[in-house]
């Protein structure tokens, strides 16, 4: 399990320290210094079934900044993609990836599937 983290976001220190807790091995991903290729996206896309703008963090300020609220809605899949490949930020976190699943933020319910 891969698990995208920013070590200075309070949801991620919560989603690790449920994972500690549970004790849950994983593979802890800086998603800053190391944020996830397009081949990695386009695979948790396919595999989460979730809409790809949950895979936006459109509570970050490079979000905001870059105002894509506005221009994700005129872009293509594979160019929101690309855009969310060119920086770990851009991405909502803590992404997950197992085998089976993908996870996105950290709500303990859907957590529970981990166990």
């Amino acid at each position: 399990m891969k698990v995208y983290c920013y070590s200075r976001c309070s949801t991620c220190k919560k989603a690790l320290k449920w994972l500690d807790d549970n004790k849950i091995s994983y593979d802890l991903i800086d998603i800053k210094e190391n944020n996830p290729d397009i081949k990695t996206l386009k695979e948790a896309y396919a595999k989460s079934g979730k809409e790809l703008k949950k895979f936006f963090n459109t509570s970050g300020q490079l979000y905001r900044s870059m105002e894509l609220s506005k221009k994700l809605k005129d872009m293509s899949e594979e160019e929101q993609l690309k855009l969310l490949a060119t920086d770990g930020m851009l991405v909502k976190r803590p992404l997950v990836i197992t085998e089976d699943a993908v996870l996105l933020g950290f709500k303990e319910e859907e957590w529970q599937s981990l166990k």
